[in-house]
């Protein structure tokens, strides 16, 4: 009977496996097709000739010429996709909060809080300065909305860290907006960056950001199997070998270095993280080991096609990236607090 159970179990694994093999190869397609996408609509849509001809350089007419133009901006939508796919799945696994998100907790606006004050008190202009800035200020509001919501009987749950976050977004923006208001010099640049999006993109301008991208991809893959042990509370992980704080440091500065350096460029776009791990739970279950490359595939997927989807519903004008998530994010968190039922959190 056992060795029955065993065998069941076994093909239950197998099929598990392949079932997660071809949800790769759905998703992979689906990241190739959104890039297609993403280069041959728009304002202006292009024929595959041009493509073919504007992704080698050519520029000979103005379809190519724009086709050259999307295709360093559909390169950041992949990146800054999945790196805040990547970082709301690592932070819904340090925190155990299904609301967790870059933009929720207040990370994102942290960082942009910082790169304002940056610009408005200290003259910062290079890009560099802006990455580093914004990672600072992501991990000061990090820890912050964590050491508020720690306070208390029970601990950092899920509520609570919900609400400091919440608190924190609000403060920070309206921190940022008392910065800018006084200051026409800087307005009308940081406001559109508020919004965040990823318009204007050039590969001058991504390079820079790759090493901060590539440390915190690093960082969060690598926490996988830590994040499958703190899901069972800490101290069933510290029993089973993990060093619990060290475990949800590391993830959590991955996080960091992928939300603050997104936002360095891209401005705070919100929601990604929060809908992306969901949706890859579906998907491929609740190992990290599969749900982290999963989640930054989708959020990769998610961001280009939301792109799209803003510079086709505003023709002949664009609507930036964040306010369509922002209409794809709300719904899904209204959604996740009726499933918790409140009472759960």
């Amino acid at each position: 009977m056992s060795s029955a159970a065993g065998t069941a179990t076994l093909d239950g694994l197998r099929r598990s496996r392949r079932g997660r093999a071809a949800w790769l190869a759905v998703v992979l397609l689906g990241l190739a097709l959104a890039c297609i996408l993403s280069v041959s609509l728009g304002t202006r849509d292009v024929g595959w000739a041009d493509i073919v001809a504007g992704v080698s350089g050519t520029t000979e007419t103005m379809a190519q010429a724009v086709v050259a133009v999307r295709v360093p901006r559909t390169v950041l939508a992949a990146l800054a996709g999945a790196a805040l796919g990547l970082a709301g799945a690592v932070m819904q696994g340090v925190t155990r909060n299904p609301l967790a998100d870059p933009g929720i907790l207040g990370v994102n606006a942290g960082a942009a809080m910082a790169v304002v004050i940056g610009m408005a008190w200290f003259g910062m202009q290079s890009l560099d300065a802006f990455l580093w800035t914004a990672i600072l200020g992501a991990g000061i509001a990090a820890c912050f909305v964590y050491a508020v919501g720690s306070l208390g009987r029970g601990g950092a749950t899920p509520l609570k860290l919900a609400l400091a976050g919440a608190a924190t977004s609000i403060a920070s923006a309206s921190f940022t907006v008392a910065i800018i208001l006084p200051r026409n010099d800087i307005a009308g640049g940081v406001r559109s960056w508020q919004i965040g999006g990823v318009g204007g993109a050039s590969f001058d301008a991504i390079l820079p950001c790759l090493p901060f991208l590539a440390v915190g991809l690093v960082l969060c893959l690598l926490s996988a199997r830590s994040l499958n042990l703190l899901a069972l509370g800490d101290e069933a992980a510290a029993g089973l070998g993990a060093q619990v704080a060290w475990a949800r440091a590391a993830a959590a500065l991955g996080a960091v270095l992928l939300c603050g350096a997104t936002t360095a460029i891209c401005g705070p776009i919100g929601f990604v993280g929060l809908v992306v791990p969901h949706m890859c739970r579906l998907l491929v279950g609740v190992d990290h080991r599969w749900l982290l490359p999963f989640s930054a595939l989708t959020g990769g997927i998610l961001l280009i096609v939301a792109d799209v989807i803003g510079r086709i519903i505003a023709r002949p004008s664009e609507m930036d990236v964040g306010i369509v998530t922002a209409f794809v994010g709300a719904p899904v968190f209204i959604w996740i607090v009726r499933q918790r039922r409140v009472r759960d959190l």
